[in-house]
């Protein structure tokens, strides 16, 4: 997006004219989409165009771009300037671009006259519904195992719309309900942690309309970037820096997180107990949690291990499982201790404590670990791991699945977006509840949330890649498909009349095809609730 400053409003409230040159760094081979708008409004040079795709209403000058970068004047017409993706259906050899603009080719890898679509006409790229008086840019005929389907196909415009970011990792990035800023903007808030991760809910419409312009420009930077599998910073309050981008390694303060832990301490001692059993006299597996104790803890009591006299600090919750042992940090198991026998208060000869008593001591990750041997005076002492001890603790980590990034773009599509495929909006909201309509973002399946309207959640590595954009007002460019059997849409009130074969938009050019990303069903396929 450009510098904000360039298409600030005047103090009349009309737009000021984009800066940046189409030819600069454009492909000037791609035929543009020319757009329908409305007759130039009073006080505009006769040489401008006026886009409507979003309310900015930039007026655009001849050579020029729109504030977002996706549409400009080119000879005189408003001009869609990014091809609109088709996803492939998987298993199908692609051509490439230039070569399928060649001379003579017959678009037979695409063509669906034939047979079943090879091709998913996707929302990335199409175009708006905006001012949502007028049908979606795309309503796609097709066909899937002899049914008839129809796609209606847009990019919408989201205020309403946030990112849910799951981290997997034990290290602490800061305390539930702290702020989260990036470059000092405040863009959401630290969630819940859930067994091994945490979660960060990020962007939404008070950070991009509720505060300052600033606020709402960054939130709107951060929420594109993130959506666009770009690495963003994050800084929490009171707590760590983290570097997130979808399904990449966490950074936190500046250290790559590699494992995400097995388990609490309390079930890392459950899975591992048998497999130490006869190694150990004692288990320690710290966890900022639950730290779990083998010889106190039910495992250790159904193999009959004996009493350790062990004291561990923290609140006790039930046999062998410590509640607040030490506080949040980046050392042992998310906790901010670097020496684990600080968590150990005393040993007891008369509970079991005794000499040569076997000890390890080791975190949910297996990433720390060591080995100690009480001495005459019951200090334990460090010593060398035997190797049976150290297969176990490999295997720790061996169970520890990869640290990743999970990002879901969560969306609010349930307001005007509707009128671009039903005069009846209503009758989509029923439709897609009564499983009637199958929804996707850039052909990825969405999860349809409970309860009123149509929120979605997808997770953007399944997305074609850079499938978000934004505008200045300030707000998230995201695509979202609607198919459905083609007896259905006639009956929710769809705009039958401006329904359009695969082949008729294959013919329009202004298209380039794209693979699925790998494990996503293909979205041409008849709903799950059937014909009416």
């Amino acid at each position: 997006m450009n510098e904000p400053g360039a298409f600030a409003a005047r103090s009349d409230g009309q737009p000021v004219d984009a800066a940046v040159d189409v030819g600069a760094g454009a492909d000037t081979t791609i035929r543009p989409t020319v757009l329908d708008h409305s007759r130039a409004p009073e006080k505009m040079a006769a040489d401008k165009v006026r886009c409507e795709a979003c309310p900015v209403l930039c007026q655009i000058s001849p050579g020029k771009l729109g504030a977002c970068d996706r549409y400009g004047n080119v000879d005189g017409q408003l001009a869609r300037l990014d091809m609109l993706h088709l996803v492939a259906k998987p298993g199908v050899d692609l051509v490439e671009w230039q070569a399928a603009r060649g001379e003579g080719w017959d678009g037979s890898l695409v063509n669906s006259a034939q047979g079943d679509a090879q091709v998913f006409v996707s929302g990335v790229g199409s175009g708006t519904t905006y001012p949502d008086y007028k049908p979606a840019p795309f309503i796609v005929s097709s066909r899937h195992d002899g049914v008839d389907l129809v796609t209606v196909v847009t990019e919408g415009i989201f205020s309403y719309c946030s990112f849910k970011v799951k981290i997997d990792t034990d290290r602490y990035l800061g305390p539930e309900q702290a702020t989260v800023r990036h470059q000092g903007e405040a863009i959401g808030h630290v969630s819940t942690i859930e067994y091994g991760s945490q979660f960060l809910a990020l962007g939404g419409v008070h950070h991009l309309t509720g505060g300052s312009k600033k606020e709402g420009r960054i939130a709107c930077e951060m929420m594109m970037a993130l959506g666009n599998r770009q690495p963003v910073e994050l800084e929490i309050d009171g707590g760590a820096r983290v570097v997130v981008a979808a399904d990449k390694p966490p950074v936190v303060d500046g250290v790559e997180e590699q494992r995400m832990r097995v388990g609490c301490g309390s079930a890392t001692i459950g899975i591992f107990a048998q497999q130490w059993f006869g190694h150990v006299d004692e288990v320690v597996v710290v966890d900022d949690h639950i730290t779990g104790v083998l010889s106190e803890h039910q495992a250790g009591k159904f193999l009959d291990m004996a009493p350790t006299g062990i004291r561990v600090r923290g609140r006790k919750s039930t046999p062998g499982r410590y509640f607040q042992v030490a506080n949040p940090g980046s050392g042992w198991g998310g906790t901010d201790i670097t020496e684990p026998l600080s968590i150990v208060e005393s040993w007891d000869a008369k509970h079991g404590a005794r000499p040569g008593l076997r000890l390890l001591m080791v975190s949910t990750t297996g990433e720390d670990s060591a080995w100690f041997v009480l001495d005459d005076d019951l200090v334990p002492r460090p010593d060398e791991m035997p190797a049976a001890v150290r297969r176990v603790v490999d295997r720790i980590g061996e169970n520890c699945e990869p640290s990743l990034c999970s990002v879901l773009y969560v969306a609010g599509a349930g307001g005007s977006l509707r009128a671009g495929v039903t005069e009846n909006p209503v009758a989509l909201t029923r439709s897609i509840k009564s499983l009637l309509v199958n929804v996707t973002c850039g052909g990825a399946p969405v999860y349809v949330w409970p309860g009123g309207g149509i929120t979605v959640m997808v997770d953007v590595a399944k997305m074609p890649a850079n499938s978000f954009g934004s505008v200045p007002t300030p707000a998230i460019v995201s695509p979202i498909e609607f198919t459905m059997r083609l007896d259905d849409y006639s009956a929710l009130g769809g705009h039958v009349d401006r329904v359009r074969t695969l082949d008729n938009v294959i013919a329009a050019g202004g298209w380039r095809v794209v693979d699925a990303e790998p494990g996503v069903p293909w979205p041409l396929r008849a709903p799950a609730g059937g014909g009416r």
